[in-house]
C-alpha cells in the first residue's frame, strides 16, 4: 500500500541538467532516509544520494558537487538535481525510502525499504 512513483528521466546532452522527483504515497506513517540509486546493464545497482529526515545528506564521489538531493518531508518526496551530466551518468535512477508504515488505527505497523520502478536518463556526448 505504499508507492514511491519517480518522474523526471529523459535524454540530454553531456553538460547538460536534469531533475528527479518522487513521491511517496499510501499508508505512511513516517519517513526516515530517502535515497537515489542507479544501475546500468550488467552492474550492481549503487548508491547516488541519500538524505536523512533531519537533512543530513551523502554522496556517491562520482556526483559529489554536481549533483544535489532535497526532500520535502511535508509532501512525501524527495529529489535529485544533476548538473553537468557525462555520458557515464547514464543508467535507470530508482528511488529508495525506509517507511515506517500506517496500521490500523493510526499505530505504525512495519518498517521496511521501498524502491520505485525506476527512470531512465540518457546523457549523450
Amino acid at each position: 500500500q505504499v508507492q514511491l512513483v519517480e518522474s523526471g528521466g529523459g535524454l540530454v546532452q553531456a553538460g547538460g541538467s536534469l531533475r528527479l522527483s518522487c513521491a511517496a504515497s499510501g499508508s505512511i506513517f513516517s519517513i526516515n532516509a530517502m535515497a537515489w540509486y542507479r544501475q546500468t546493464p550488467g552492474k550492481q545497482r549503487e548508491l547516488v544520494a541519500a538524505i536523512t529526515s533531519g537533512g543530513n545528506t551523502n554522496y556517491a564521489d562520482s556526483v559529489n558537487g554536481r549533483f544535489t538531493i532535497s526532500r520535502d518531508n511535508a509532501k512525501n518526496m524527495v529529489n535529485l538535481q544533476m548538473n553537468s551530466l557525462k555520458p557515464e551518468d547514464t543508467a535507470v535512477y530508482y528511488c529508495n525510502a525506509d517507511i515506517i508504515s500506517l496500521g490500523s488505527g493510526g499505530v505504525a505497523r512495519g518498517r521496511m525499504a521501498y524502491w520505485g520502478k525506476g527512470t531512465l536518463v540518457t546523457v549523450s556526448s
